[in-house]
């Protein structure tokens, strides 16, 4: 690893001194594509923190500086920020990106607040589709309902007796279906709950509600959409990822069958943005990643994919990420494992041998201990000198109730812990009643993390959340809902300083893809990766942070988007 960082280290300074005397062109040395005048730019580069004006040539930074010194270059394009706050390009390193485009071209149930907007805007869709069709939904959330209960399907029978439902939660852990979709699942009071997942029943029936892996009981029954449809859903999700001013995702999880989909758009010059991708496993296609080996773009990094996904418990909010006691609400349950660990230490040391990152759905505290237990298991297996990389870097996605005694491994086993600042001012709400006062010390935790060693690169989980990087910036420095709401237990001092915030999406999301050596950072030999807001995020007051917006989204030089323009 340390040899590989140093050869990587010598490439950024070749290339910097390439770029600095014309070697890429024929032209002068003070030529450049894009030159940056009169912005407030925060580097997040200790040795020159910020600089007013920034040069970019064949896709990287050559000049980083005053607007005074700036002067001597000549540029294709000059871009007047007038004032505007630049940071390094923002990284989203947790979302899913066909469900955000999904999320735009389904039945979005997103901020249906009461159980009668719910319904209505079903009842809606309904009206407007044949007979017999499905009707496919996600977004809605019973935390602000009266009562905060589940819906059932009897409420979905009665404006929807001939359509078969299928309603996701926003977590993506739980759905609501109707009648008419359970007698197509052949679900009865008979059933029995698949592992990783369970039908909820009252009075011994079948009540609609399914969680986790008995989802799929019924989503099997869904015609897959076609491809056409799955190509509109990528480029819809990251046409809105680029206008919200995120230069990089790290997509947290893919089957196979998409890969091609996907890098089809890319051949084609459809997709801008950078893009992380990750298969899921266990199963088939992890066999067949494991099998082929990571593709990974050293040059620009537009398409990486090294990386195995794994889902290991539910979510909080339907009750099934798995806990070392029992929910404080529902002591009848402590919630489960979606996969079996033995089915994983197989694929663990495998991935150790062939250089594949892994990255783990975990959320409940159990669900930590025994994923860093299996994580730790694998490292003895597999020690340094029989990997491909001795650091892997393998990642905890969400880590959002953690024991307090399980905090310090992460540092210790070099873990990441990749966690979204949003799920914890949008759980501010259930989580309390969930988990008791005790559980919420190691609850969002990013303080405590911080301070034992880790770092953390920052997401969204979008279409779980917004998906909003002003939001998850917002929330990891105030830990706050939007409305400016904390509560009882909800540890004020596990918010982060705005520097720090800014690292979250910026430099740690960079070192947690192996990419801190192009990107994270406004630096010479960088990757020109920019995104420019409509105001100081740095310094203006916590709520003007929601109200500001990405005014241009650059990549590698190039601006793929600008507000004024609206492309």
């Amino acid at each position: 690893m340390r040899m590989r960082v140093a050869k990587e280290n010598s490439l950024r300074f070749l290339l910097s001194i390439l770029c600095l005397f014309g070697a890429f062109g024929t032209g002068a040395a003070d030529d450049v594509d894009l030159l940056l005048i009169n912005g407030n730019v925060y580097t997040v580069n200790e040795k020159q923190p910020q600089a007013e004006a920034i040069a970019a040539k064949h896709h990287r930074i050559v000049f980083v500086g005053s607007n005074t010194d700036a002067k001597k270059f000549h540029a294709k394009q000059v871009v007047d920020l007038a004032g505007k706050t630049v940071v390094p390009g923002l990284t989203d390193s947790h979302c899913h990106i066909f469900g955000i485009g999904e999320r735009e071209m389904r039945l979005n149930l997103e901020g249906t607040n009461t159980r009668e907007d719910f319904l209505s805007k079903v009842k809606e869709r309904v009206a407007q589709t044949a007979r017999g069709k499905w009707i496919e939904g996600r977004g809605w959330i019973e935390t602000f309902w009266k009562p905060p209960s589940f819906p059932r399907r009897e409420e979905l029978d009665k404006i929807a007796p001939d359509n078969p439902i299928y309603l996701t939660r926003a977590d993506g852990h739980a759905s609501v279906v109707n009648s008419a979709a359970l007698k197509l699942a052949k679900i009865d009071n008979h059933t029995p709950d698949p592992f990783g997942g369970q039908i909820l029943k009252t009075n011994g029936e079948p009540n609609g509600m399914l969680l986790d892996n008995a989802q799929d009981l019924v989503a099997k029954n869904i015609p897959p959409p076609s491809e056409a449809e799955r190509e509109q859903a990528f480029l819809t999700g990251i046409d809105r990822e680029i206008k919200l001013g995120w230069c990089e995702i790290q997509n947290a999880g893919s089957h196979y069958d998409d890969v091609d989909l996907m890098k089809k758009q890319f051949d084609a010059g459809k997709v801008k943005l950078r893009f992380v991708n990750c298969i899921y496993g266990p199963g088939a296609d992890a066999q067949r990643f494991l099998k082929g080996g990571a593709t990974i773009d050293a040059y620009d990094h537009h398409f990486t994919q090294r990386t195995i996904k794994v889902i290991f418990d539910g979510a909080l909010g339907s009750r099934g990420a798995a806990l070392l006691k029992p929910y404080s609400d529902k002591p009848e349950t402590s919630g489960y494992l979606t996969e079996k660990p033995e089915k994983l230490r197989p694929m663990f040391e495998e991935a150790l041998r062939r250089g594949i990152q892994v990255e783990t759905h975990a959320i409940g505290d159990r669900a930590n201990r025994t994923i860093l237990d299996l994580y730790e298991a694998a490292f003895k297996a597999i020690p340094p000198n029989k990997r491909k990389i001795d650091n892997p870097r393998w990642r905890v996605e969400h880590a959002q109730i953690v024991d307090l005694a399980d905090i310090p491994r992460f540092a210790r086993l070099q873990v990441i812990p990749s966690m979204q600042p949003s799920h914890a001012i949008s759980d501010l709400f259930f989580a309390p009643a969930r988990l008791g006062m005790d559980r919420l010390a190691g609850a969002y935790a990013w303080q405590s993390f911080l301070k034992s060693g880790a770092i953390i690169c920052g997401g969204s989980d979008a279409p779980v959340e917004r998906g909003e990087p002003m939001i998850e910036f917002y929330a990891a420095c105030t830990r706050k809902s939007i409305k400016g709401e904390s509560g009882e237990g909800w540890h004020p001092e596990q918010a982060v300083s705005r520097e720090d915030a800014l690292k979250m999406f910026t430099t740690w999301p960079a070192f947690a893809a192996f990419e801190e050596n192009d990107k994270g950072k406004i630096d010479i030999g960088m990757l020109a990766d920019f995104t420019v807001l409509s105001a100081d995020i740095m310094k203006i007051p916590p709520p003007e942070i929601l109200k500001t917006h990405c005014a241009m989204t650059i990549v590698g030089g190039e601006v793929v988007f600008d507000s004024q323009t609206g492309r």
